[in-house]
């Protein structure tokens, strides 16, 4: 049976998660400087005060966005690597989840992020609030990576290919910042999963 508080905590809820996606579009499409709580909160149509409820300072909004941007992009990996797994197989598996990897980079969620990464390059408070978020992030995202593609991490040439797997993913991510860079970036990435699939010896 509902209690009557569970329509107020449902409304709470829905708050948040509204703060911290228009946080996450406003990053994305317009940049760190215009971020603030006072823009976030009318984007996610609340008020500054409601806003701040939530979320006391412009910091406690960024960090806790990025958290949510890490959960909601590891539940889609978890998905899409469950689907690839379905539906390829041999080299063409291996094709799939570098796809999968380097496409995750281009999304308005690696653009968020790179927003905040910039900004807290010049900021110590900000920057020892991310850095444990980025470290459980690149840990997750690794262990991600080595599940779709199923290799052996312990073994360090697997370890260290799929290191360079996903810091290719980033790379391909920043190059198409500013321009569509959709065209190269499908010639790379076909070319270095024929090149992984071979170099962790994974059969036809």
């Amino acid at each position: 049976m509902a209690t009557p508080h569970e329509p107020k905590q449902d409304r709470s809820r829905a708050t948040r998660q509204r703060l911290l996606e228009a946080t996450i579009d406003c990053l994305a499409e317009t940049g760190w400087a215009a971020a603030t709580v006072s823009v976030v909160a009318e984007r996610a149509g609340v008020s500054r005060g409601a806003a701040q409820h939530h979320f006391p300072t412009r910091e406690d909004l960024i960090t806790a966005a990025l958290e949510y941007m890490f959960e909601f992009r590891m539940d889609q990996a978890k998905a899409e690597s469950e689907a690839v797994a379905e539906v390829a197989q041999g080299v063409g598996h291996t094709r799939a989840v570098v796809s999968a990897l380097v496409e995750s980079y281009t999304s308005p969620f690696f653009k968020a992020a790179l927003q905040v990464w910039t900004h807290a390059a010049a900021d110590p408070v900000l920057r020892e609030r991310i850095l444990p978020l980025e470290a459980r992030f690149g840990r997750t995202s690794h262990r991600r990576a080595v599940e779709a593609l199923g290799v052996d991490d312990s073994d360090p040439v697997a370890h260290h290919l799929v290191q360079a797997t996903l810091d290719l993913a980033r790379g391909l991510g920043l190059a198409d910042v500013l321009t569509d860079d959709s065209s190269r970036r499908k010639l790379i990435v076909d070319q270095w999963a024929t090149t992984l699939h071979s170099a962790l010896n994974l059969g036809d």
